[in-house]
């Protein structure tokens, strides 16, 4: 289920045998007689892993992709469909980012000087646990489009998204010069329920046109035979991914059935998982993959671990499943793998390298220490004030008033939170009930009366809370968006409050809606800027509800990897210097600690720190930082 679609789809390969570029000559095809592929007229057999760079701050690219070849890989994949995430490049319709962290480009360049061949994953859908599996919000304004189909309002997106992508990818292909040997069309399809072939045919054709007729393109599927129906198709070749929990042998006979000559691939096997919000720690046993894995290699097949490192899904970047329940992904995207989501060798990775010896020569050298890390200590923070009184700062803008809700997408705010204003329509004469009748609340909301906080709402789990107040009464539905799903039917996944809530035996009408820019404003120095600071708050005032608060960590020389712990915080998001950490909730689990990438701290500046907490922050306001993870609640 992971990925497949992930970020730009990259499928990154480290090769081992280091033959210089031929910018002629080069060739990299499937021989079917002989069941392999072939790589400048050779058989040539791939030992991959996967890393995301839009989950790996673009500091320390090179550090990874260095890791990762001396373990002995020869390819990496890289994702925006456990790859290239189309909405991580092109947020706002039609406006494209192609810079910094989302340098994709520049990722493939250190690939290629690290001696990686790369096998591009650029979906449109990667999965990966990302948010809406990698594709843009700004589609669900549109309320009857079908995603991952032939319908025209998504393909004509898909297609100029393609059109934008695909030429940039084409210069880096292995047969012109670069280094990328094969790439995926489209993300575990067959997991889909659409399962329209003319969908597939149209992919297939627009990467074709845009990459050459002889470029390698693939399928991958999971182990059962509605998936590999569905998502195989002729003329893409189809892989088959799997973990340690299936039979090797079976499954690659399941690849047979619709693959019955080439080279054996198992294109995502699974050295950790993902974890949920209320979940335990997910952890695979290093044995169990270093035994399948020695297998797979005997037997010939080509292997992708996935993932190699995983990183973190900063900001609000974090997918969600939804099967009998909406379950929201944590930040830290650690999936137990080799590489640490700090990118520190584990006793994982040195048990892997082991079994690769036994199959081709390991890189002479050293390999990378680990970052270095530091123990900041305890910062105390002060309260700036709730969101209901800081909305002239938050939305500048004037309100959008409405007779009922709207969405984030009709609101075209996409990520993160906004505010729904309205008053009551008479007295309430003890608690009455608020009602989210049809589960419309996607997918936490905050509610507070004349800025007093009184409870919440949220999705599939707590659908009525009991409010008190008067006629007139002005009422604040504060909404987070947690992620939208990123996996199965579900991903037409729209946020906000998408049906009409009722009070008693009242609907709620006549709203004010705010979007929020919080980021924005955070960015520009807010709270911290003596020109931007609001009123000030008694430092007595902890009332629940949500509110800012901030702090500053002082600068001592040092700017090292840090883990933020928030003991006895509830639930919310960190800013540190005006970059969004992600998401923290230690009440709920497992993740304990926030990834801090030392490049994003100051060495000679107070480090400004803000904290939105959602719903009570403890009485000492304290937060650590520390020189390890905890990414388990025990």
């Amino acid at each position: 289920m992971p990925a497949s679609v992930e970020f730009l789809a990259a499928v990154i390969l480290i090769s081992l045998s280091q033959s210089g570029n031929l910018v002629s000559g080069r060739s990299f095809s499937i021989d079917f007689k002989n069941n392999c592929f072939l790589k400048d007229g050779k058989p040539f057999q791939y030992i991959s892993g996967s890393i995301h760079y839009s989950r790996i701050p673009q500091y320390y690219w090179k550090d990874r992709l260095v890791k990762m070849y001396m373990t002995g890989l020869n390819a990496v994949q890289m994702f925006s469909h456990r790859y290239v995430p189309w909405n991580f490049h092109e947020e706002t319709q039609g406006v494209y980012n192609f810079t910094g962290d989302r340098d994709l480009e520049y990722f493939l360049s250190l690939a290629n000087q690290t001696g990686l061949l790369v096998i591009l994953r650029p979906g449109p859908y990667i999965c990966a646990e990302w948010e809406m599996g990698g594709l843009p919000a700004w589609l669900l304004e549109k309320p009857n489009i079908q995603l991952r189909t032939n319908d025209t309002d998504y393909m004509e997106a898909v297609s100029n998204w393609m059109a934008v992508l695909l030429p940039k990818m084409k210069g880096w292909l292995y047969t012109n010069g670069g280094n990328i040997i094969s790439v995926q069309v489209e993300n575990e399809y067959g997991s889909y329920y659409a399962c329209d072939y003319n969908y597939m045919r149209h992919l297939q054709t627009v990467f074709h046109f845009f990459l050459g007729e002889d470029t390698v393109l693939f399928t991958t599927d999971g182990n059962r035979d509605k998936e590999m129906k569905c998502g195989a198709l002729e003329g893409l070749y189809a892989t088959i991914d799997f973990g340690t929990d299936t039979n090797i042998s079976e499954a690659f006979d399941r690849q047979r059935r619709f693959e019955p000559q080439g080279p054996l691939v198992n294109s995502e096997f699974y050295t950790g998982w993902l974890d949920h919000w209320g979940d335990e720690h997910a952890m695979v046993a290093t044995q169990n993959i270093t035994t399948m894995l020695e297998k797979m290699l005997t037997m010939g097949a080509n292997v992708n671990m996935y993932m190699f490192e995983g990183g973190t899904s900063f900001g609000y970047w974090n997918g969600a499943d939804y099967d009998t329940r909406y379950r929201s992904v944590v930040t830290s995207y650690d999936y137990d793998a080799p590489l640490s989501e700090a990118g520190d060798p584990t006793e994982k990775l040195w048990a892997i390298r082991d079994v690769i010896k036994q199959f081709r020569n390991i890189p002479s050298g050293p390999m990378p220490p680990a970052t270095p890390k530091f123990a900041y200590g305890f910062v105390t923070l002060t309260k700036v004030g709730d969101v209901s009184s800081l909305l002239n700062i938050l939305s500048p803008l004037r309100p959008v008033q409405s007779q009922h809700p709207l969405t984030f997408e009709e609101m075209k705010q996409y990520y993160g939170y906004m505010m729904y204003r309205t008053t009551l329509p008479r007295d309430l004469s003890g608690p009455t009930a608020l009602i989210s009748p049809l589960n419309g609340v996607h997918d936490r909301a905050y509610v507070s009366i004349n800025g007093v906080f009184q409870g919440l709402l949220e999705r599939d789990i707590t659908l009525v809370t009991n409010i008190t107040g008067q006629k007139g009464d002005t009422m604040d539905i504060f909404v987070e968006n947690m992620g939208r799903v990123n996996f199965g039917p579900k991903i037409n996944d729209y946020k906000g409050l998408l049906s009409d809530l009722i009070l008693g035996n009242d609907v709620l009408t006549d709203w004010n809606i705010y979007p929020l820019y919080i980021d924005e404003t955070i960015a520009g120095g807010w709270p911290h800027s003596k020109s931007q600071q609001s009123p000030s708050v008694s430092k007595n005032d902890l009332s629940a509800g949500p509110a800012f608060f901030m702090g500053t960590l002082q600068p001592n020389g040092l700017a090292w990897d840090t883990f933020l712990k928030l003991n006895g915080w509830t639930k919310g998001q960190v800013w540190i210097n005006g970059v969004n950490l992600g998401r923290y909730w230690p009440a709920r689990g497992p993740q304990q600690t926030l990834y801090v990438p030392g490049p994003l701290l100051r060495t000679s500046q107070p480090n400004e720190i803000t904290v939105l907490e959602l719903e009570k922050a403890p009485e000492h306001l304290r937060i650590l930082f520390m020189d390890r993870p905890q990414l388990s609640d025990t």
